[in-house]
Formats: structure tokens, sequence, C-alpha cells
């Protein structure tokens, strides 16, 4: 391991490929780690799942049209938010079927039209990801959204902790209480789109999910478990893409596997919740 730890350092010092890839890894990672936390404690981890898979078609649609697939997907992420919404508050039916609806339709109709250009879209870069071949333009563009992103939370963090937490409190302090709900809603969209190409649709949901559920195990102070869950998604990124490049791996499910095995760790070992803990404390 001591000589595959020194073969990765002297490649990242040798290929810039490598060290954009490990660059745009830790960046998604933060980011993901810190707009999961919001997702999880709002109980929005199926809204997650549900933009991450109903985008597919937005990617196939940008690719026919020749235009970035940011566009494309960024606009079905949108446009998935709305409809459960719609659905939501014009029916009896709960949120979690309008989910179902809503992500399994636009998921068929993306692999539909995947299918139809597959010669064309590598698709298992689409549903697995893979950060080692991510171009420049979108390098730079997960740079720009991942920045927005993380400005956004500390600018408005008081108010989104508020409205997370207590949101009769937060109403009848005069916050745009719906405002901010569309404002999360946006920013789960931009951020799972610009990770696509790191672990891909299937998997971006874990990503946003597990390095903030393994945090809130180990805080239940919102600013420490945020911090926690960056530095968890940093580190997923940074031992998966390891693990990737040393064992010729696909680097996306390297980096979820990393972050399932440190939440599976803290989940047992954690020192007041972990069962192994529980088990073995006299």
């Amino acid at each position: 391991m001591g000589t595959a730890l020194l073969n990765f350092i002297n490649d990242l010092s040798t290929y810039a490929f490598l060290r954009h890839a490990l660059y745009t890894a830790i960046i998604l990672g933060v980011s993901c780690g810190m707009v999961g936390c919001f997702i999880i404690l709002r109980g929005l981890a199926l809204m997650g799942d549900a933009i991450s898979h109903a985008v597919l078609p937005g990617v196939a649609i940008s690719y026919l049209l020749h235009i970035s697939y940011f566009y494309g997907a960024v606009a079905f992420g949108l446009l998935t938010a709305l409809s459960i919404s719609f659905i939501g508050q014009h029916s009896k039916i709960k949120s979690d079927a309008a989910i179902g609806i809503v992500f399994s339709a636009f998921l068929a109709l993306g692999i539909i039209l995947i299918t139809k250009i597959q010669s064309a879209i590598n698709l298992n870069n689409i549903l697995f990801g893979n950060v080692l071949t991510i171009k420049e333009s979108d390098r730079i563009l997960t740079y720009v959204i991942s920045g927005i992103v993380l400005l956004t939370i500390f600018l408005f963090f008081k108010e989104l902790m508020l409205t997370t937490f207590d949101r009769v409190m937060a109403q009848a302090s005069g916050l745009p209480v719906k405002f901010i709900d569309y404002m999360i809603m946006i920013m789960l969209t931009l951020i799972t789109v610009v990770s696509l190409q790191t672990v891909g649709v299937i998997l971006v949901v874990s990503l946003l999910i597990t390095p903030a559920a393994t945090a809130y195990l180990l805080t239940q102070k919102l600013t420490t478990m945020l911090w926690l869950s960056a530095l968890i998604g940093a580190l997923s990124a940074v031992v998966g893409l390891f693990l990737s490049v040393t064992y010729n791996l696909p680097s996306g499910v390297v980096i979820v596997l990393v972050a399932a095995s440190i939440f599976t760790f803290v989940f047992l070992f954690n020192q007041k919740t972990g069962l192994a803990w529980k088990a073995f404390r006299p």
C-alpha cells in the first residue's frame, strides 16, 4: 500500500488530468456534503434521488441540440421538482408517491433517448461517472457552481437553519420560507447536475446523503455537522480516487463505496450511538 501511495503521489505530479480529477472530486465532496446536511435534515433524500435520475433526458436532449449537458440537465431537474410539488399540491397523492411517478417517467424517457443515440454517448459514464475523463469546460463549471452553492450556504446560513428546524418561527420572523425552500431545491439541482460526471446519475444521491448522514451520527450541532460532512466528502473523494487509479476501478463507484464504508464504521463504532460500542460496553 505504501508503494501504491507513492506511485499515486508521483502520478499526481506527473499527470495534469489526474490533478484536475482530484481537485474536482474534492470540491464536489465538500459541496455535496454541505448541501446534503440540509437535504437529510429536511427529509428531502427522496427528492435528491428523483432529481438525479430525472436529469437523464436533459443530458440526451442537450447532446441532440449540441449544447452543454448542464443546461438540459438543470432544466429537467427543476422541472422534476416543480412537477412533484404541483402533483402534491393539487391532488391527494402524497409526496413520496409523486416522486416515484415523476422520476420513473423521466428516467424511462431518458433511457429511451440515450438508447437511440448511444453510439455517441457513453451510457456507462452518465450512469456511473468518471471524473478522470471530465473536460476542462465542465471542470470549470463545477468549480463555479460549487462556489456559488457554498457561498449561498454561508451567506444565508441563519435563514437556512431556522427554516430547517422551526418553520413556524421562521414564518413569524417574516422570513420568505417558500423562497428559501425553492433556493434549497435549486442548490440541490445544480450540485446534482455538476456531480454527474464524477459519480453518475445512479450514484450522485449517495455523495449527497452518505457524508451528511455520517456527520449526523457524530454531532447534534449544525455547524459541526456541515464541516464534518464536508470533510468526509472530501476524504471519500481522495481515498476513492486513489483506490480507483491504483486498482483500475470505476472512480464514481469507488468514491461512493468509500463514503459508505466510513458511514458503516461510524454507525458501528461511534462512541455515543454505535451498535458495536453498545454491545461491548460494560
